[in-house]
């Protein structure tokens, strides 16, 4: 696992996955690919792989990241530009992604464990799964 920190964006996966947003015209184009990514990790039903583990927080928090009050991603690894306005939908299926890297069956989160960063890690992916609940159930 390529990685220099514990947030979203501080693996190699992800900031490919940055680099590819960058590389689409618009905002609706990016929201498809931030699905995707998310999709892929919630309909996995064998053993996720750390990429695709790390590339669904990545998108996640691009998802936190453009709700309201949202929490700006990291700029120097983070894709560049405006995402769109994602919905209450996408939202919940980035807490499903979260709840699918958190599992026994991730690779992610397996790497993640056996670091000294491990605790760390969690309270961050924590957060954002926080960040994604409807304002509703905001305290």
């Amino acid at each position: 696992m390529g990685t220099w920190g514990t947030d979203p964006f501080g693996g190699d996966a992800a900031a490919d996955f940055a680099g590819d947003l960058d590389d689409l015209a618009d905002g609706a184009e990016r929201l498809a690919a931030i699905r995707a990514a998310l999709s892929a990790a919630v309909e996995e039903s064998d053993y996720l792989e750390a990429p695709e583990g790390e590339v669904a927080v990545a998108a996640a928090a691009l998802v936190a990241a453009g709700r309201p009050g949202g929490r700006p991603v990291d700029v120097v690894y983070g894709p560049k530009g405006a995402i769109g306005e994602p919905s209450e939908e996408l939202a919940g299926l980035a807490v499903r992604a979260l709840e699918r890297v958190l599992a026994a069956d991730s690779e992610i989160a397996e790497l993640w464990d056996d670091s000294a960063s491990g605790p760390e890690w969690r309270a961050s992916v924590d957060a954002l799964r926080t960040a994604l609940r409807p304002a509703s159930e905001s305290v």
